[in-house]
């Protein structure tokens, strides 16, 4: 059983749809109980920082979370839901992040040249040729991004792929059982909807 964490931060039902049509079971939850008893969870992300901390804290999600993984169960976050594994994001103005993973999330430069936030279509340059999530993907594949802010990890081994923007930043992240995108794969048609299929298939 897959989780698919609903506090009010994400776009839960296409992501829902996309794991159910290559066969997962999946529950969508906001119940720490619930989530102890799935192998699998998704932390999907639309909106600001501190908000979200703000609701993962609200509704007891970030102790049960972070059991999850110490588990060793697979762990999916997607866009802000990634960046909320980090430590802090410059963001926000009062919370912290999880703390999940090393590094802080930094905000892009606004120019003449690039527009905040990034919006639209942009390639990935896989940087690691192992990492499960991105199996049969081919370098420079093109996803869909929509955000102002980017991860950067302490630890750059833990980096799978990355994009241009200006200069390159953390599109996913791959540290043991716990994977990030900060693309929305369920708007980046077949390829996103191909990744989505290997989380599906990720044995714990």
């Amino acid at each position: 059983m897959i989780a698919i964490i609903d506090y009010g931060m994400g776009n839960i039902h296409s992501v829902n749809k996309a794991l159910e049509f290559y066969g997962a079971k999946t529950i969508i939850t906001n119940k720490p109980s619930e989530i102890k008893e799935c192998v699998k969870v998704v932390l999907p992300g639309v909106g600001a920082f501190d908000d979200a901390v703000s609701e993962l804290e609200k509704q007891g999600l970030i102790p049960a979370l972070k059991e999850h993984i110490k588990n060793k169960k697979i762990f999916l976050g997607i866009c802000l839901g990634m960046q909320l594994l980090f430590e802090e994001s410059r963001e926000a103005k009062i919370k912290k992040g999880t703390g999940i993973l090393k590094g802080r999330v930094e905000k892009f430069r606004n120019s003449k040249e690039l527009k905040v936030p990034h919006i639209g279509w942009n390639q990935l340059n896989k940087t690691s040729d192992n990492c499960p999530l991105l199996k049969d993907i081919p370098d420079n594949a093109y996803v869909y991004f929509c955000h102002s802010y980017y991860s950067k990890p302490k630890d750059d081994s833990i980096i799978a792929a990355t994009c241009n923007y200006g200069s390159d930043f953390t599109a996913v992240v791959w540290q043991d059982n716990i994977y990030g995108m900060q693309f929305h794969p369920e708007k980046s048609q077949g390829i996103g909807l191909k990744m989505l299929e290997n989380f599906v298939n990720l044995k714990c």
